[in-house]
């Protein structure tokens, strides 16, 4: 079965493997193309490229963009971008320089509920100091024994009405659409199962995602509980989106691992068909 991972992230953004290691992880785990999509930068993909082709994998260079609608964060994925697009590298570059602003915010809100130094510490965490994240704070709050593993830390803390929770306005979802297409990208909405939408709101979402020029949707995702997944795969045909799969990687032990998902349900259409890179690996009848 042709095993494609279409998410996960290194440490340029909130993974803790260099691009290299992620690919020849994902290499190691009989994955035959992977997505590099780091939060709101592209600069793994070089060295994530170069391994891939070490490797006899097929790299496709990707992005996980952050965007405010609705009043939440929402995460759009592009697949398939070209990293040198000015207008994407642009675009990219003013996200990152918000982000430092919101991990000191988020670090003088845990010092008010009772725990110092948390912006100190989520910035060591990070190997990309532009890039100072929520899994960063939540990597810091385990080892200082706050919280038992991450997915209690986000319970606990970082999340909307929790200390280290902050507010904060990310780019449009027409700016984030429009980077990846001018890059020559598709868009994908990433893990919908974790906003906390009501059905009315992720229609008014999909449909807002598809006039703009999206084109598809993770209905298999580490974010995703398997009960979950025959609901985005219906959503997907209903709103004539494509189906797209990935573990949403960060580390070894945390979730899901790359290319240990389940295929996707078969009335889908994935998002990787016709791509020719994938020739290699398909079958003509695949392809």
């Amino acid at each position: 079965m042709l095993n494609i991972d279409l998410h996960c992230h290194s440490n340029v953004s909130d993974g803790v493997l260099p691009p290299a290691e992620v690919v020849a992880r994902a290499a190691a785990n009989g994955v035959h193309a992977l997505a590099l999509t780091d939060h709101d930068d592209v600069a793994g993909i070089a060295a994530a490229r170069a391994a891939a082709d070490a490797a006899g994998l097929t790299l496709i260079p990707g992005v996980e963009i952050s965007v405010s609608w609705g009043g939440q964060t929402v995460h759009i994925v592009g697949l398939r971008i070209d990293p040198l697009n000015t207008e994407l590298a642009a675009g990219l570059a003013d996200i990152r320089r918000g982000r430092i602003g919101r991990a000191r915010r988020m670090g003088d809100d845990l010092a008010r509920a009772g725990i110092a130094g948390a912006y100190e510490g989520a910035f060591n965490y990070a190997a990309n100091k532009e890039m100072v994240g929520r899994t960063h704070f939540a990597r810091w709050l385990v080892a200082q024994g706050h919280a038992p593993d991450m997915r209690s830390t986000f319970r606990r803390y970082l999340t909307r009405g929790n200390p280290g929770y902050v507010e904060h306005e990310w780019t449009s979802l027409e700016n984030a659409v429009g980077w990846i297409r001018a890059s020559g990208g598709m868009a994908v909405i990433a893990h919908p199962g974790r906003y906390a939408f009501n059905a009315r709101q992720l229609h008014l979402l999909l449909d807002a995602f598809r006039a703009l020029g999206g084109e598809g949707i993770e209905v298999i995702t580490g974010s995703h509980h398997p009960s979950e997944y025959g609901k985005f795969a219906d959503l997907a045909r209903a709103f004539s989106l494509k189906a797209s799969r990935g573990a949403d990687f960060h580390a070894p032990g945390e979730g899901i691992d790359i290319g240990r998902l389940p295929a996707l349900p078969h009335y889908c259409q994935p998002v990787w068909q016709g791509w020719p890179e994938l020739a290699a690996h398909l079958s003509p009848s695949i392809a």
